[in-house]
């Protein structure tokens, strides 16, 4: 059964580096939802301004329309999305049972101290602090998968699969899932700073 998960969580979390290598651990689709802002979004951000609610209501949308066309095709698939309220959570989750929410979690000083070792993303420091002022943590009713983010994105990986597997009553891929697998397809990814 294909399975499509929304990887969460502040800016400087490990979104894109976790989720891309979590889509080549279950070999499926990876969309990094940043990709789907528009263009006047990202300006914005660039300088430092947070979006508001109405500016990002064309990229909930295009990004429910991503998922949704993946559950048309019958793909699983990873997607990123900062999904800070219920509210957005709501637009790209809503009553789709086939979409898992995997929420990243740290705490401030060490998703901080991550931002500083990145180089050419959009999201500066500076919005930091107002995006964890925007998190809601998703509640119980959502059904959240939790993973503290200060492992490395091989463990943090290892530990969302052995969660989905549990979810869904199977096996993860034997193929796909050991420690040195997720190593080998990361490789690339874990070398640069956690984005």
């Amino acid at each position: 059964m294909p399975v499509i998960a929304i990887v969460m969580g502040v800016s400087g979390s490990g979104k894109s580096t976790v989720s891309s290598l979590l889509a080549a651990t279950l070999g499926c689709q990876f969309q990094e939802g940043d990709d789907l802002h528009p263009a006047a979004n990202v300006q914005k951000m660039h300088a430092g301004l947070a979006l508001t609610d109405a500016e990002r209501l064309p990229w909930l949308q295009r990004i429910g329309a991503e998922i949704d066309r993946w559950r048309a095709e019958g793909l699983s698939g990873v997607l990123t999305c900062s999904a800070l309220k219920r509210a957005y959570r709501d637009m790209i989750i809503g009553d789709r049972p086939d979409v898992r929410l995997i929420w990243l979690k740290g705490s401030y000083d060490l998703i901080r101290r991550r931002m500083a070792l990145r180089q050419g993303h959009f999201m500066p420091m500076a919005l930091l602090a107002s995006q964890f002022a925007t998190l809601e943590e998703p509640t119980a009713d959502e059904h959240p998968i939790i993973v503290d983010v200060s492992g490395s994105p091989a463990e943090i990986v290892a530990e969302i699969v052995r969660q989905l597997a549990a979810r869904h009553g199977s096996a993860p891929p034997e193929s796909r899932s050991s420690a040195a697998a997720m190593d080998a397809a990361g490789v690339a990814s874990i070398g640069k700073a956690q984005a």
